[in-house]
């Protein structure tokens, strides 16, 4: 069941637990008791693969409370963290991907998890000024120091990477990825194939949308942040719930739930090692952690992927 990060001897859980829903940031109702009952649930489920960031909350909790956890289960645990992107005095988001804020956010995300290194660290973004060599040339020191077994990169297009490669040996990418989001399939996953790199995908779910959650009628909170998304909004709102519609029918005619039916998928695809699902309650990871006890049958594959032929061919008749 576990996959290997790149060429290293890392092995993790096809499914991760993503940490950006219990910083509060974008989520509603959030709590330290949740969410630390939360990453003990992924891990009474068997998950071993924990994602967090430097700016996974204004003031790191998501970072803390993940170290609170790994004190007495780090064994337990493949810890992946990430830097280049701040919060400043106004909640604006920074990125700032130069050698000296990346040292400094390292610094500082290791003494709130309480370990003398990560097993992954990202360079969450490229900024628009840095060279991202000089960003490459700083992970591969922090590496070289023992600060992070393995070095990868986030939010990064193909040149990108390339560029950061040479510099600096990527074991891993991670990409927003998902049935209705699959622009890397077009030339970052055949690199990562290639080069034996790790694709890791963030919202496989859409952040909520594709786990059926969001159905029409769903009335937004106004704080609720996936209104600033076209995808939630419009013709796409109505697009995307008839696409459900579609996979609904595949998962009961399947015997499964729609989110195995859609993270077993995303697990599946050529080039994908995990997938991250965020969660801020225990049993929204106990749900997604049920999608590797299924695998798909190339007939069911083949049914969702005229689904999603299907969707995308309305987007080009607009």
């Amino acid at each position: 069941m576990l996959r290997r990060l790149g060429k290293s001897d890392l092995m993790v859980h096809p499914i991760g637990l993503g940490l950006w829903p219990i910083a509060g940031m974008t989520s509603l109702q959030v709590s330290e008791a949740d969410s630390r009952a939360t990453i003990e649930a992924a891990l009474d489920c068997g998950l071993n693969f924990f994602d967090t960031a430097y700016c996974y909350g204004v003031d790191g909790i998501s970072e803390r409370l993940l170290g609170q956890v790994a004190r007495e289960h780090r064994d337990r645990m493949v810890i992946a963290t990430k830097g280049g992107v701040h919060w400043d005095a106004r909640l604006d988001r920074v990125n700032d991907a130069s050698p000296q804020r990346l040292e400094m956010e390292l610094t500082e995300s290791l003494r709130r998890l309480g370990l003398p290194a990560v097993d992954l660290l990202y360079l969450h973004s490229p900024d628009q000024v840095t060279p991202i060599a000089e960003s490459a040339a700083a992970m591969a020191r922090f590496q070289a120091a023992g600060k992070a077994r393995l070095i990868g990169v986030s939010n990064v297009n193909l040149s990108q990477l390339q560029q950061f490669h040479k510099v600096c040996p990527v074991t891993v990418v991670q990409l927003k990825y998902n049935m209705l989001q699959r622009e890397i399939e077009q030339e970052i996953i055949p690199w990562c194939q290639q080069q034996g790199v790790s694709v890791v995908a963030y919202w496989p779910l859409m952040k909520g949308l594709l786990a059926g959650k969001l159905r029409r009628g769903h009335r937004f909170d106004p704080a609720d942040k996936r209104v600033t998304y076209p995808m939630f909004l419009g013709r796409q709102w109505e697009w995307n719930q008839q696409f459900l519609d579609r996979l609904d029918l595949i998962a009961i005619d399947a015997g499964i739930s729609l989110i195995t039916l859609v993270l077993g998928w995303t697990i599946s695809q050529p080039g994908i090692t995990a997938v991250l699902c965020g969660a801020k309650r225990p049993w929204q990871i106990q749900e997604s952690a049920e999608a590797v006890h299924w695998t798909p049958s190339a007939a069911v594959l083949e049914q969702v992927n005229e689904a999603i032929r299907e969707r995308t061919a309305q987007e080009r008749v607009v």
